[in-house]
């Protein structure tokens, strides 16, 4: 009896203990399952920060008319006809009549053309005229043809040898494309080519560059196989015709648009002898080639 007892009295000192130490195991448990939990919730939130949208940079100028609050806001995806709109625009006697600031934006993805062209927020825009039919910019904001670049026709071109528009011969190749807003239908042609060929980018290894000078540098420093642009004169200098195979006879040119909301002819005839200036002083002798269109001559 005397045992049973003392087993009793054991028993009610060891409940509580094995209570106290449960409870301790489940307190650390807890605190266990808190931290990993906060550890997994603060390294996701870190993970996936979201990324600001890429957006163009921004050039501006002040007119003489400084009290003027009117901007001329001008969407270009060149940096080179960028600097060159802005010396012409703000050195313009009617820009500096009817506006206080030139801004001149270099668009460097498609979130810029939603935000410019879709919205309705430049006066002037060098881009395609699919871009325009897209958003509707010309029936909503009066966007319209002042001048016009030709189209062109695009290739596959190599350094050293023909490229063969076929499955096999381009599987596993790196092909330079031009990916930029402006250029959209440009980039569509060699990837609807490929889709065609059964080809995506899981077996082809496609690279983005944001201009046709951007391409033929790539290609010259081997950073891609093959790229797809069109054949110019002077690429007979560092590259082969042999080696450019056909894609698209006709590809959509750059187009000129002005904003003309209101009939603000003096600023068409004016903005027309700008961008006919910017043509015949640029570099590259595709954009030397320009016809203006739905206004004035030369000498107005």
């Amino acid at each position: 009896m005397k045992s049973v007892h003392k087993s009793l009295t054991h028993l009610v000192i060891f409940l509580p203990i094995v209570r106290i130490i449960a409870t301790g195991r489940w307190i650390i448990l807890l605190i266990a399952a808190l931290v990993c939990g906060s550890a997994g919730y603060f390294s996701k939130k870190i993970e996936f920060i979201p990324v600001p949208p890429q957006t163009g940079r921004t050039l501006t100028c002040q007119t003489e008319l400084q009290n003027n609050l009117d901007t001329f806001s001008v969407y270009v995806t060149d940096g080179s006809i960028a600097n060159m709109a802005l010396e012409r625009l703000c050195d313009n006697k009617i820009i500096k009549r009817q506006f206080g600031q030139v801004r001149v934006i270099v668009g460097q993805s498609d979130y810029d053309t939603f935000r410019y062209i879709n919205h309705g927020v430049v006066d002037l825009a060098l881009i395609k005229r699919n871009v325009v039919d897209a958003f509707g910019a010309d029936q909503i904001y009066g966007l319209t043809l002042i001048a016009s670049h030709p189209n062109y026709s695009a290739f596959f071109i190599s350094q050293r040898e023909k490229p063969l528009l076929e499955k096999e011969y381009l599987l596993g190749k790196r092909i330079g494309l031009l990916d930029y807003p402006s250029s959209r239908s440009g980039h569509i042609v060699p990837k609807t080519i490929l889709q065609n060929l059964g080809l995506t980018e899981n077996n082809v290894n496609i690279v983005n560059f944001n201009s046709h000078k951007d391409l033929r540098r790539a290609l010259l420093a081997g950073e891609v196989d093959i790229i797809s642009s069109y054949w110019a004169e002077e690429d007979a200098q560092i590259l082969s015709k042999n080696y450019a195979t056909p894609l698209l006879k006709s590809v959509s040119g750059m187009q000129w648009f002005l904003k003309m909301q209101m009939q603000n002819t003096d600023l068409l005839c004016a903005m027309q002898s700008v961008v006919k200036d910017i043509a015949d002083s640029h570099a590259r002798p595709y954009y030397k080639t320009l016809v203006l269109v739905n206004g004035c001559s030369e000498d107005e």
